[in-house]
């Protein structure tokens, strides 16, 4: 006879997610560049429409965000209807598997890509399944080689956390065209509006013409809004309506539907932001290749984050920490195939300034 309650074996299967650290060993608050945040903070008039939403904090906010999918589809050029709202993309993506994949099913994805699709899949009692990258890219052929008959959800975060790196529109289409139809593709666009203006709408076309297509997007990267975990998808209307079915009935506050409201309306701010990361993460990448005979070496990346690999002397744990005496969290990822590596947030220039030299004193040159 049992004397406790018992989690289904699937569960006790997660390994809970681990965020970036924010403090040193010694318990030293760190600057984090270990989350992927923003370093231009938020933008003013986002913090305004918090600051004034405030006062309806007793108030139950609008369950179906209706006012920011009209804002969302008349920037995107999308279908409201075609729009769904979560507690940051973390919830649409775990809603996607949970809809659409159950025991003994399986949740295909690229290795070395977002560890939240491994608990994703556990979480229903499906099977995650990992596919080889290549050169820490999503391998297309190595995703439809391992789709098989349980196969129902795969993931393609694009770009691609941890490593940065990203696949263009036509190798979308392609991984799309080899699944079977009934195999729902989601498409984790949490980094898109980091790539050129002219990349970031593949993924939306995609989802407009097919009934299998899920794109997500969140508010918690370029838009510096993430402590107020506001995410959305789009697809079909019959991918939608499923999580509408599934997700929280008031899932998204209204202080955080009023800041995405203001957010999505400063443009300029989301211009200087993705000018800013791709002057500094330039910047940081020359360096590190700058270093190369030491062993040292940059992924690259089309995200807000550099992975920084450590292969000659210099190892990634002694960078980490010395990183972390000068006052910087950044992030260890000790997978197999990873361990030599750390994922580094583009920061404010002074906070790459700074990284920067650490990394040529750790080497031996001249700062």
């Amino acid at each position: 006879m049992k004397s406790k309650p018992t989690p289904k074996p699937w569960i006790e299967a997660i390994h809970a997610y681990v965020p970036g650290k924010a403090t040193a060993s010694d318990g030293r608050p760190l600057v984090k560049l270990s989350a992927n945040e923003n370093p231009l903070g938020t933008s003013p008039a986002a913090l305004a429409a918090l600051e004034a939403a405030r006062g309806e904090a007793a108030s139950y906010p609008d369950p179906d965000s209706k006012a920011l999918r009209a804002k969302i589809a008349e920037l995107h050029g999308l279908d409201a209807d075609r729009i769904v709202c979560g507690t940051g993309s973390d919830e649409l993506l775990n809603l996607a598997a949970q809809g659409y994949a159950g025991q003994d099913d399986e949740v295909l994805f690229s290795r070395h890509s977002f560890s939240v699709y491994d608990i994703a899949a556990r979480r229903c009692g499906a099977n995650p399944v990992e596919a080889p990258d290549r050169d820490f890219t999503a391998d297309v052929d190595a995703l439809l080689a391992a789709v098989s008959e349980r196969t129902r959800v795969v993931f393609l975060a694009n770009p691609n956390n941890p490593t940065g790196t990203w696949i263009p529109a036509n190798e979308v289409e392609r991984l799309h065209a080899g699944l079977p139809q009934d195999v729902v593709l989601v498409v984790d666009e949490a980094y898109a509006e980091y790539l050129p203006e002219a990349e970031q709408r593949a993924g939306f076309a995609l989802a407009a013409a097919h009934e299998n297509v899920l794109v997500t997007r969140t508010f918690s990267k370029i838009y510096g809004l993430a402590a107020e975990r506001i995410g959305w998808a789009t697809g079909a209307p019959g991918l939608i309506a499923t999580l509408n079915r599934i997700r929280g009935p008031f899932n998204v506050t209204a202080s955080g539907q009023k800041a995405g409201l203001a957010a999505l309306d400063d443009q300029d701010f989301v211009r200087r932001s993705r000018d800013h990361n791709a002057a500094e993460r330039a910047r940081l990448a020359d360096a590190v290749a700058a270093l190369g005979n030491h062993g040292l070496s940059a992924v690259p990346s089309e995200a807000n984050f550099l992975l920084v690999q450590f292969e000659g002397d210099l190892s990634a744990e002694t960078a980490r920490d010395a990183i972390a005496e000068v006052g910087y969290a950044v992030r260890h990822i000790p997978e197999p195939g990873l361990s030599h590596a750390l994922r580094i947030t583009i920061g404010k220039s002074e906070d790459m300034t700074r990284v920067i030299a650490t990394l040529r004193q750790l080497c031996g040159e001249a700062p």
